[in-house]
Parts: C-alpha cells; structure tokens; sequence
C-alpha cells in the first residue's frame, strides 16, 4: 500500500518540522511521500524529494490539509493511506507506515486509525487526546468515534467516498465532522497505542480563537450531521458541560459568541447521519449527544 504525508506549517517552527520530516524518511518499508503546506506563509527549507505547496492565505487546519491532500491526486488518489502530522510533532518509531500497511490489509473496514500522542520528554498522553469518554488507560487501543486531527492515518477510499475536512471550521471539530460521516459510511476508526506521534504537552486554549471557534463549530457539527431531534439535546449537553467547567468571564463571553455565531450562519450541507449510525456509535461506547 502505498503511504503518503501531509504536513501543514505556519513556517514557524523549522527545526521541529525538519525533525518529523527526519522521521518520516526513516520509516520501514516502502518510502513515505511527504507534501509540506505553507498555510499562507513560506515553507522553511526541506530536503530534497519533499513536495511543498505555498498558499497565499491561512486557510485554518481542514483547508490546508485538504489542500494536501489533492496534491496527491483528487481525494488522495495516487496513495492508499494518507499520514496527517502536526509540524512539531515527531514519529516516535520507526515502523508506524508498516503497522498503518498492516493495519488497513487485515481489515476491510478500518478507514481510518488515531495515534497516541505523548509528550517527548515524559512520555505522558494527555486525557483529551485519547478519543474515547473511558480514556483513563490511554496504553489500551479500542475502537473509537473520532480521531486526532495531527496524529493520523486515513485510507484514502474514505475521502474519496465521504469528501475532506470541512474548510469552512478553520480550527476545532474538523475531526468529528469527517470521522460521523466516514461511520455513517460504514468505515470504523480504530485509537491504536502503540502508533505513537511524540508531541509537547499543550492547551487548546493557547489558541486565541479557541473557545470562540470550538463552540461555532459544535453547533455547526451538529447541525450538519445529527437527525433533528438529537441537535438540542448533544448542544445543550455541551452546554452544561461548558458551564460546569467554570471557564473565565472572557473565555465564556467568547464561547457564548461563538455558539450564536454557529447558528446565524451557514454551516455548509446538512447529511445527517442515518439512526443505525447513531445506534453504531452508541454501541462504540459515544452516543452522539455528549
């Protein structure tokens, strides 16, 4: 199966991006082709063989992603799996493409495979980036409902079936929207510990449009992809459940923007999802309400 890479860089951070570049290269098996996207800025120098794409313009996480992946034909086409990485992060082993090839011959039905992503220095995964409600034991891979946008691996027949990233969501539950539509498909998404992406320990929040964009996008996911009547039940979930976590006076007036701005505007083409669908995540352990 052949692997390809996408990489999306703020030119910002050229040290690190060469080092998951490194990392790439080192890879088992067959080479691993890499696109680095400048997300509207210049792409910092790379080695040779590596494919870049400049745009002129930021166009948030699912644009330049999406723009990366056509650079391997339409919907990724010139490749079987598709590696999306964040640009500081770093592939801790050296026969991850060999496990995502091994991974996606044994089952038809896999489309799509999250990472672990631990911090370089203590090894420690954090709670929120393992994508299931029971992450207290991220060493336990299980299937999941979701993925890790910068630590992944998508068979490309998903995107060729299901379409990219949603441009529009520029940051935050990008993710979501594309893995809803992949199982309502009929794909499944597996969280796999033992493909690891070291990365430094963060908050979401460090972003200045974070809680802003997070609660635009929720009800965005929502109203793209859930039936009717589970619409107000999963956002008024994540409505107490933002309450209940006590954010500060500005990051709720944000958040509270963000969620009036999610329905005064056009949140792209509503497909919702089918009740088995909603029935098969319920079973996955994540009922699409919470």
């Amino acid at each position: 199966m052949k692997v390809g890479a996408v990489i999306i860089t703020m030119g910002n951070r050229p040290e690190e991006l060469r080092a998951l570049i490194d990392s790439v290269a080192k890879q088992d098996g067959d080479q691993v082709s890499v696109v680095v996207v400048g997300n509207g800025s210049p792409v910092p120098d790379v080695p040779e063989g590596v494919r870049t794409v400049e745009l002129p313009e930021n166009l948030g996480i699912p644009g330049g992603r999406n723009v990366g992946i056509e650079a391997f034909g339409p919907g990724g086409s010139d490749v079987d799996i598709l590696l999306f990485l964040d640009d500081d992060g770093l592939l801790a082993r050296q026969d991850t493409a060999e496990l995502c090839r091994a991974a996606f011959a044994a089952d038809p039905e896999l489309g799509i495979i999250s990472f672990r992503i631990a911090d370089p220095e203590t090894g420690e995964t954090q709670r929120r980036h393992v994508p299931r409600l029971r992450a207290a034991d991220p060493m336990r891979s299980s299937r999941v409902t979701t993925f890790l946008g910068g630590a992944n691996a998508v068979r490309t027949k998903v995107l060729g079936e299901v379409g990219g990233l949603p441009d529009a969501f520029f940051y935050a539950h990008e993710e979501t929207d594309l893995a809803w539509r992949a199982l309502d498909a009929g794909w499944m998404i597996d969280y796999r510990s033992d493909m690891v992406l070291y990365h430094p320990t963060t908050a979401p929040s460090r972003h200045a449009v974070y809680h802003r964009m997070v609660a635009r996008n929720r009800v965005w996911l929502a109203r793209r992809n859930l039936p009717l009547p589970l619409v107000p039940v999963y956002l008024g979930v994540w409505l107490l459940l933002t309450l209940a976590r006590r954010p500060s006076g500005p990051a709720l007036k944000a958040w509270f923007g963000g969620f009036k701005e999610g329905w005064a505007t056009p949140c792209g083409p509503r497909r919702p999802m089918r009740w088995r669908t909603v029935w098969r995540l319920t079973r996955l352990g994540r009922p699409p309400v919470i």
